[in-house]
């Protein structure tokens, strides 16, 4: 297991009074740039199952930071983490995202913050950091899938996460109205599955991926017999799996993180219906990727998972930047990274050092980059293998990959690339019938105008 970078723990404070975390530099980072440290923050869950995927994701960006000497333009770069987890909860917590927010604001030299893993605490952040009165201050995601960041999807998406009526929020992964019909034409077209129960954690993440894998299952021959929400609180689902049984399901999704009960999901699955590959298959969602608690549990052999990106197995098989940086990896950690989204950690922070290199070292100079021109990196520099574009009117990344893999032998291990066979996803404001829609369609592209 690679040996993980100490972070910083924030403590929930008040307001922006709220002390900075272990600053490497006392300058203003909303001042003028030239020469100075500049702090790229991480924002991750360093506690409970995530713990592993973070610190590698930590790993792998003070490892590429050393690979370029810390230095991109004028400036240098420091690496700052923050915990967005609590003991208590033993993953994200709102609180901490909230009061962790508040600390990238206070800090005085952070210029832009790599995260968060998950959707739900981007949702708390992104406001908060869109209002700092040097910025807004940039945040780049390796891993929300949510649509409605950046997209209109539920009602005052995404322009509510956008008060001053300028973007600040980017990521490099695609988002779950791709995700969620990939993984239908998986389970309809590879597996052969006909009927399938979806099951959801009822958190932002999991409600939107089940909620786009349910439009796309009928487009692929797979009916849908129940969209339920589990208790990750409980202590079986014997009886949700009973109920499953007596559906006649021979599929099961399971829309959700593995640390919102996973374990016990898959435990109680596996008892009532059997191995996920047999009768009734089993697939999962990005959120139950890379955690090392998963692989180690027999009940998890044989279950499919997508990842919205391209999986380490795939990129050291095209060899190139990704392939060479995992190599990288391996002989200074003695193992790959244990997440596929260690590598697209590393691949918002090219995104973030290629704004920092056509901007003036400001927050908002810094913010402006990425979103007046956008930003590139070019395939050969790209740890993800391909030629890494965002939208400047989005934020949203040009690669659209979804990547299904399977859990065997205590391992993710790559099956196929898969694209989506699927109508275009409409967001449910715009399907209220023909007046609704087009008014529907109006507050879009007035909202999409305000926030660009």
């Amino acid at each position: 297991m690679a040996k993980p970078i100490v972070a910083v723990a924030v403590v929930a404070a008040g307001a922006l009074g709220l002390a900075a975390c272990a600053s490497g530099n006392s300058g203003g980072g909303g001042g003028s740039g030239g020469g100075k440290t500049l702090i790229i923050s991480t924002d991750l869950p360093l506690q409970g199952s995530n713990k592993d995927a973070s610190d590698s994701t930590n790993n792998a960006i003070q490892l590429y930071l050393d690979q370029i000497g810390s230095k991109v333009g004028d400036f240098t770069i420091k690496l700052q983490p923050y915990d967005d987890s609590t003991a208590a909860a033993a993953k994200w917590d709102s609180a901490q995202c909230t009061a962790n927010a508040k600390a990238h604001v206070a800090n005085k030299n952070e210029v832009a913050v790599m995260g968060t893993l998950n959707s739900g605490c981007a949702k708390i952040e992104v406001p908060i950091l869109n209002q700092d009165p040097n910025g807004p201050l940039l945040m780049v995601s390796h891993a929300n899938t949510n649509v409605g960041l950046t997209k209109t999807w539920d009602p005052g998406e995404p322009a509510k996460y956008y008060p001053t009526g300028k973007r600040n929020y980017a990521r490099v992964v695609t988002t779950d109205d791709v995700q969620g019909p990939a993984d239908a034409t998986f389970a309809g077209q590879t597996l052969g599955v006909k009927k399938c129960y979806v099951l959801n954690d009822n958190e932002t993440y999991g409600q939107g991926v089940a909620k786009t894998f349910v439009e796309a299952a009928p487009k692929n021959g797979v009916q849908i017999l129940g969209n339920e929400a589990w208790d990750p609180k409980a202590t079986n689902y014997v009886a949700l799996f009973q109920k499953v049984q007596a559906s006649g399901a021979d599929c099961v999704f399971l829309a959700g993180i593995y640390d919102a009960g996973g374990a016990q999901l898959l435990k109680d699955k596996v008892s009532v219906l059997g191995p996920n590959n047999g009768k009734v298959k089993a697939m999962a969602p990005d959120g139950f990727t890379g955690f090392p608690d998963l692989l180690k549990q027999p009940q998890a052999e044989g279950l499919h998972l997508s990842f919205a990106g391209l999986a380490i197995d795939e990129l050291l098989s095209k060899g190139g930047a990704g392939g060479k940086f995992i190599t990288a990896y391996k002989e200074k950690f003695g193992s790959a990274p244990s997440s596929n989204y260690a590598l697209y950690g590393v691949a918002a922070v090219q995104a973030i050092l290629e704004a920092i290199k056509n901007s003036d070292g400001t927050r908002k100079g810094v913010n402006d980059a990425m979103f007046t021109k956008g930003v590139t990196v070019s395939a050969d520099q790209s740890v993800i293998g391909k030629e890494l574009k965002i939208d400047p009117a989005t934020g949203d990344v040009n690669a659209k990959d979804i990547s299904v893999e399977i859990i065997k032998g205590q391992k993710e291990t790559f099956v196929k690339a898969q694209s989506a066979r699927c109508n275009r996803s409409v967001p449910p404001s715009l399907r209220r019938g023909p007046a609704a829609s087009r008014a529907a369609r109006a507050a879009r592209t007035h909202n999409l105008g305000r926030v660009r």
